[in-house]
């Protein structure tokens, strides 16, 4: 038994969603033909209570389109130092947009609204980058799946208003915080201009990812979808997929949260280990005692069938997910309390 804690994006389609895609009915998508995929997209688009959403192939084309919409050539975006499309994202808001990140050096990959405020150039200053958006990531993959408190978001969202800044959030893990928090999508659809939301994490679809907005900024994403190369055919088989995740798998992700939280249990009783961050949702980073050799303890662990990954400096991750079960957890459990190196 291979037990695969490197990331939630490991995940393979259940029976019941295999046999759901199977059965889609197809068309295609280029010329919006594709029905499942159109249905995915209104169905998506209503549970955020925005006016329309898009298909893309991945989160990260999504988040890139995403700042093209909003953004000039030479302008400049805030996020936070850990933020996925700053770090994880191949230099793409430079290469697609020509915009520059000012970041900012928050907490667990979140920061306030006055760290945004001060962030922002004076447009008046022709000598500074036009300050012309701001992104957050929600649940922070650095920062160990934390979530963002919302009345915060809240804040930020004034500042942007009053800065005429557009404000994008970057979904990656979107349904575990709203799982975690007792929150709704339309809390959040009211919040941001932009979002993109991907099901290929806990949500356990094989691949996709929607980027929702108003009508404009949709037919603006078309276009650079197109621009990008993102734009398929029939792949409503895919967006199937997401619909029955959608239907039958977001309740499911407090059960990889409390997994999660049995994992760091586990590893705050081993003396192998100097500290586990806080576990909020599905990810589990941690340190190893001063000493331990983090690839060494990788390793031992792979020996027992147990895979995770190395952050570097002492730090490693393991993420929980729908493939995870209890029996895997017990399994782990007892691996890491019987670890010796």
């Amino acid at each position: 038994m291979k037990i695969n804690l490197i990331s939630d994006t490991v995940t393979k389609p259940t029976p019941e969603m295999l046999e759901f895609m199977m059965n889609a009915e197809v068309g295609d998508d280029v010329f919006k033909h594709d029905p499942t995929v159109n249905h995915l997209e209104e169905k998506v688009s209503k549970l955020f209570g925005k006016e329309a959403a898009l298909f893309f192939p991945s989160g990260t084309m999504a988040n890139q389109t995403a700042i093209k919409i909003h953004t000039q050539p030479s302008e400049q975006l805030i996020c936070d130092k850990w933020a996925h499309v700053y770090n994880f994202e191949g230099g793409g808001a430079s290469f697609n947009s020509g915009v520059s990140c000012a970041l900012i050096d928050g907490n667990r990959g979140m920061f306030t609204a006055n760290q945004v405020r001060e962030k922002i150039n004076d447009p008046n200053n022709y000598h500074l980058a036009k300050t012309s958006l701001v992104t957050i990531e929600n649940t922070t993959n650095k920062g160990g799946g934390a979530c963002w408190d919302i009345n915060e978001l809240k804040r930020i969202k004034s500042v942007c208003q009053e800065h005429s800044l557009a404000f994008h959030l970057d979904g990656a893990r979107l349904f575990n915080a709203l799982v975690a928090k007792g929150e709704t999508p339309e809390q959040y659809g009211e919040l941001f201009d932009t979002i993109s939301v991907c099901m290929s994490k806990g949500l356990g679809a094989p691949i996709g990812s929607l980027l929702i907005g108003s009508k404009e900024h949709i037919a603006k994403a078309l276009r650079l979808r197109k621009l990008f190369g993102g734009a398929m055919r029939q792949v409503g088989y895919l967006a199937a997929a997401i619909t029955y995740a959608l239907d039958n798998h977001v309740d499911r992700l407090a059960e990889d949260h409390k997994r999660a939280k049995a994992l760091g249990e586990a590893l705050e009783n081993s003396f192998l280990i100097k500290k586990v961050e806080q576990i909020e949702t599905n990810i589990v980073i941690f340190y190893v005692a001063d000493g331990v050799d983090e690839n060494e303890f990788v390793n031992k662990l792979a020996e027992k069938d147990i895979l995770l990954i190395s952050m570097g400096e002492g730090k490693l991750r393991m993420v929980t997910h729908l493939n995870f079960t209890d029996v895997m957890l017990d399994k782990t459990v007892q691996e890491i309390g019987e670890l010796r190196l």
